[in-house]
């Protein structure tokens, strides 16, 4: 599906307040709300916008140590990445996993109790034999910065 400009100003408001009214979705991005409503139902429709969701502070009731994992695996077949992906996806305390190129096949971020949980997690990963050669750890001790990936496109 092809997005124009107004379509990343629709998804861009709603990043920053999927609460808002379709009314003051169509002013902020200069559209009638009939106009609006066709692009928005266009997007729902087509899987761009795929649901509605609160951002969530855990600070507030639940504190947690967030864990950034760099993953070396021993060998790169196919059949190596499927078997270690599909164990990483069991995992509820792994919040994020990307595969990279490089010198490191996979960075997690993980978000446990304490440390002595995750490494708990990760000597279960060890002992599930997925190929993991070597692993590096990073324990976050303050997010700088984090936002939406349609803010980064500057889309105002």
């Amino acid at each position: 599906m092809k997005l124009d400009k107004i379509d990343l100003k629709i998804l861009a408001a709603l990043q920053r307040d999927g609460r808002m009214t379709k009314l003051r979705l169509a002013e902020a991005v200069s559209l009638s709300p009939t106009a609006c409503w066709e692009r928005l139902s266009r997007l729902e429709k087509n899987g761009v916008i795929t649901g509605y969701t609160a951002r969530i502070n855990t600070d507030g009731f639940a504190r947690r140590t967030t864990v950034l994992v760099e993953i070396m695996l021993r060998s790169h077949q196919q059949a190596d990445f499927d078997r270690f992906e599909a164990a990483i996806l069991k995992e509820p305390a792994i919040i994020s996993c990307d595969a990279t190129g490089g010198g490191v096949d996979y960075i997690l971020k993980i978000a446990s109790d304490d440390i002595d949980s995750y490494q708990r997690l990760i000597d279960r990963l060890l002992k599930l034999e997925l190929g993991i050669e070597r692993y590096f750890t990073y324990v976050v001790t303050k997010n700088v910065k984090c936002i939406d990936t349609l803010q980064s496109l500057n889309v105002e």
